[in-house]
């Protein structure tokens, strides 16, 4: 099949004017870390048929597939077409072309989340403490408690001492458990800095009494302080919101313009088949298994946060959180808001009959295909850690020179 071209500048015009777009590259994420525009997402063309239905649910949404010159393209839309997909076009001479044109490529994976946090801290100077200090703080037996961000697999591979799981979203959750003395304060970790920023921002943003400072470039700038870490540790967060968290995450929602639906709203907004819908249910993997919203998929509001492009490839697209505590889809829905989303809250739901049990999950890519993230695992390198850190304190400046993410910081 011959397959229809779009250029770079009417994907980037696209881009600009909140059109829905799903702009593919067709690469395994080992190359696609190697260098992609912001706003891509990637599909391996070997796993379309895996991934396809769930990350792009409506079958005439605007599709763009690219690769760098490995002739990936046709295969690709081969396989879009048996799904029924109708409206997919190449990206006229590829990822080559959009470099010729001048436009930015980001490397990494989860690029745009990355460089949106680096702009919150640059707009809203989040407080963070560098390594050596944390942990002086630990030695002297200080009044601190701290929340690591990441996923809880993350967190029991290695974590700092005395660390304590509590995933992104949760935070405005469980803090009041976590540090019920206002005199406390809270020192929130992830790997390198996006969770880290985020949580503490969000803590901030829902008024929290406690001072909040970030762990400075999380695990690896601990590594790279010559710090020690546990291994194995066990420790969750309990439930247990501080005074005035519900209404509060509601506000910060609201500033950043979450809009609240019923479930007749939501039903009407579903309706609209003329745009894609990405519906998640960003409570715990327990709370998911145990009753969820018929339809709504599981993916915890921190790392929703973290892995938009990975979860909703449609660029443009509308997102509609649940969670029967309200807290977590608010804050959720506060940052993907301010990262350019429509996004709703829906109210209620969880009165009627619920499906049961867990999540669905795809089958994991092959190693070899993968992109080895610079903190993952205990035997990283200290000078790609560094490298890492560099790459992300230059993000602000190129999404400057970009100029298509449209992100705003309340």
């Amino acid at each position: 099949m011959t397959l229809p071209t779009v250029t770079p500048s009417q994907v980037r015009t696209m881009l600009l004017l909140r059109e829905e777009i799903a702009l593919l590259d067709l690469r395994h994420e080992a190359a696609f870390a190697t260098g992609h525009p912001l706003f891509a997402a990637n599909m391996a063309a070997d796993r379309i048929a895996l991934e396809a239905d769930a990350r792009l649910p409506r079958k005439d949404v605007p599709v763009v597939v690219y690769d760098a010159g490995e002739g990936l393209v046709a295969q690709a839309a081969d396989r879009l077409a048996a799904l029924g997909y109708s409206n997919v076009r190449q990206l006229d001479g590829g990822l080559r072309a959009w470099q010729a044109a001048g436009y930015e490529v980001f490397q990494d994976v989860n690029s745009y989340a990355k460089a949106f946090g680096e702009l919150v801290e640059s707009r809203r100077h989040t407080p963070s403490l560098p390594a050596n200090e944390v942990a002086g703080l630990i030695a002297s037996g200080a009044n601190i408690a701290i929340l690591d961000v990441r996923r809880f697999d993350e967190y029991a591979t290695m974590n700092i001492p005395g660390a304590v799981s509590v995933p992104g979203a949760e935070l405005v959750l469980r803090a009041g458990r976590a540090a019920p003395d206002p005199a406390t304060t809270i020192i929130v970790n992830c790997a390198g800095r996006t969770r880290s920023i985020i949580g503490t921002q969000s803590l901030i943003n829902a008024g929290v009494a406690n001072r909040v400072a970030a762990l400075r470039n999380g695990t690896i700038g601990w590594t790279l302080a010559k710090q020690n870490l546990e291994h194995g540790a066990s420790r969750r967060g309990e439930i247990g919101a501080f005074a005035g968290a519900e209404a509060n995450a509601r506000d910060v929602a609201y500033r950043a313009g979450v809009r609240h639906l019923g479930p007749e709203e939501a039903l009407a907004l579903q309706a609209q088949t003329h745009r894609t819908l990405y519906r998640f249910d960003v409570r715990s993997a327990e709370e998911y298994e145990a009753g969820h919203i018929a339809g709504f998929r599981h993916y915890p509001g921190g790392q929703l946060v973290q892995e938009v492009d990975m979860a909703a490839p449609v660029r443009g697209a509308r997102i509609l959180l649940t969670d029967d505590k309200g807290v977590r889809a608010d804050m959720t829905a506060s940052w993907l808001a301010q990262m350019g989303w429509e996004t709703c809250v829906l109210d209620g739901g969880y009165d009627g009959a619920l499906e049961a049990g867990p999540p669905p999950a795809l089958p994991k890519p092959d190693p070899a295909h993968r992109y080895r993230r610079p903190y993952e695992g205990t035997d990283v390198d200290a000078g790609a850690m560094q490298a890492y850190l560099d790459w992300e304190y230059g993000l602000v400046e190129q999404l400057r020179r970009d100029a298509t993410h449209g992100f705003y910081v309340i």
